[in-house]
């Protein structure tokens, strides 16, 4: 290349080479007065990351020096850096006798795997979602940056790849993979103080707004009648999925339920360590909730209440989920009338369960901030820090109210009979 004007547009606009690395060299070229060396010049990988080299030759043999990492290091300053090493190669000194012999460049996928090991799965105290996260870091991440080496990532493999995972998956997801992804560079951050945070995450933005993706979705009664006789079909995941609308509570609290922890007095005991809000609770079972549960299979080597065939929690959400609506599609046109024209389910989670628990305690006439403590919500304000009420009354009260108008849903009386409360309320 010609001598002539270096500057940060020049760097950005050189071209990015299909494989391995090119260097362009701009030795005579000035940035801001600062003449380029010989042997200055940029070097740039199949990966896009660009740093700034000197080569120069001691004593018959050629060397390259690395100075930094663009855009870490502006082009004024590499200059700058440039003509310092090579006034000291003049002096017949040797700019890489002075670096000790560097550790060898971790890649993102080590970065990742150690993320995981020492936090995400650490030993006396791992994460609930570590599961969650290590999927998504094996099955989103790795393939797609796993092999960058780590003072490479820049911001703009983030957002690609967030871009892919967007269209791939969604917006939720993305927005999910880049809480892990920032979490487990953060942590490195503090581990490695060469490199730079902000280089690889600095302007990466959220995919989706949180107010706008919150859901709303609450299974109707019909929804209700046709999944629930599908649920007593499908052995430990319809048990629990019942027991998840029964109860009100988060499906990985209800999954690692255990016979021990409920006493015999019916209460359910949540450990603190196992509740989203770091804070037992206490669930006072139904009495449907309470059948349902003792007719579960026992094992004297497993505590768990829905074990898996591996006599671990329950995990297998996704395709019993499938079997699930597959099944529930099926009864529906068992039970429509010949030539109707059915649709399945519209999309719904298991969390939805929870919404729509809280929704039928409401229509049950259970006071809001009663069901609010059934669902283990922290009650800010005032009433949060002095009220210390168990409510275990009040609790049980609202979970049978729950129970029971489940089932006058499942077993709803004739068009023409009227329930008395009904009645008194409507005169």
């Amino acid at each position: 290349m010609k001598p002539g004007r270096l500057s940060e547009e020049t760097i950005k606009r050189l071209p990015v080479p299909a494989e391995g690395n090119s260097i362009t060299y701009f030795a005579g070229a000035t940035v801001q007065g600062a003449k380029a060396p010989r042997g200055f010049g940029v070097r740039v990988t199949a990966a896009g990351a660009r740093a700034f080299i000197i080569n120069y030759r001691l004593r018959g043999r050629e060397h390259r020096f690395t100075i930094g990492a663009w855009p870490d290091w502006s082009a004024l300053k590499a200059v700058r850096e440039a003509r310092v090493l090579r006034q000291r190669v003049d002096r017949g000194e040797d700019p890489l006798s002075d670096r000790a012999t560097p550790p060898a460049i971790k890649i993102v996928a080590s970065v990742l795997d150690d993320f995981v090991a020492r936090y995400v799965r650490n030993k006396e105290n791992p994460l609930r979602s570590a599961d969650a996260i290590e999927s998504a870091l094996d099955r989103l991440v790795k393939p797609r940056i796993g092999k960058l080496g780590v003072y490479e990532l820049r911001r703009s493999h983030i957002a690609e790849m967030l871009d892919r995972i967007e269209d791939e998956t969604g917006a939720v997801q993305a927005d999910r993979t880049r809480a892990y992804v920032r979490k487990a560079l953060s942590w490195y951050a503090e581990r490695d103080d060469h490199f730079n945070l902000t280089a690889a995450f600095i302007r990466v933005k959220p995919r989706a707004n949180a107010k706008d993706r919150a859901r709303t979705r609450v299974l109707s009664d019909d929804e209700i009648r046709v999944i629930w006789p599908v649920l007593g079909e499908t052995g430990t995941f319809g048990a629990l999925v019942k027991t998840l609308l029964l109860t009100a509570q988060r499906r990985d609290e209800v999954a690692c339920m255990r016979h021990s922890e409920i006493g015999r007095d019916g209460i359910w005991a949540i450990p603190a360590e196992r509740y989203k809000t770091k804070r037992p609770n206490h669930v006072p079972l139904s009495q449907a909730a309470r059948a349902l549960i003792a007719a579960q299979p026992k094992s004297d080597d497993c505590d768990l209440v829905f074990p898996s065939q591996a006599k671990t929690p329950f995990s297998g959400f996704g395709k019993s989920k499938a079997r699930l609506d597959k099944a529930a599609l099926t009864a529906m046109k068992t039970l429509a009338p010949k030539g109707a024209a059915l649709s399945p389910i519209p999309h719904w989670t298991l969390h939805d369960l929870r919404r729509t628990a809280k929704t039928l305690m409401v229509r049950a006439g259970v006071r809001p901030d009663i069901s609010e403590r059934v669902l283990g919500h922290a009650i800010v304000g005032v009433e949060g820090t002095y009220d210390r009420h168990s409510y275990a009354d009040e609790k049980r009260d609202a979970l049978e109210k729950l129970a029971a108008m489940i089932e006058r849903i499942l077993d709803p009386l004739p068009s023409t009979v009227t329930r008395l409360a009904e009645h008194r309320g409507s005169v």
